[in-house]
């Protein structure tokens, strides 16, 4: 058995001090590590940056069928009217070549 002395006792107390330092300032690297992972993945938890556009109100929902309703008769109107031209063009296309056979007849 080899006797403690008081150089062995400190060498010893040492050597446990530094391996007890490594341990610890392991433990804290850990502790940091953890802490820095834990706070990435807060900031990349909203994946989403942009901001989705809210349904439509039942207001708005009216507004546009009031509008599809006036823009539909509109175009119907504008068809009535084509139509009415182009049946008031045929009557006068009609009369002028009624006029100018009349007249060539006359010569």
């Amino acid at each position: 058995m080899t006797e403690s002395t008081p150089l062995a006792k400190a060498e010893a107390a040492v050597t446990e001090a530094q391996t007890n330092t490594v341990a610890v300032q392991l433990a804290l690297a850990a502790v940091e590590l953890a802490k820095t992972a834990t706070a990435q993945q807060q900031t990349q938890a909203p994946a989403c940056q942009h901001q989705h556009p809210a349904g439509r109100s039942a207001g708005q929902w009216i507004a546009i069928s009031c509008a599809v309703c006036v823009g539909g008769i509109g175009i119907a109107f504008a068809s009535i009217a084509i139509a009415i031209g182009g049946i008031s063009v045929a009557i006068l296309a009609l009369v002028l070549r009624s006029i100018w056979r009349d007249v060539q007849k006359h010569r």
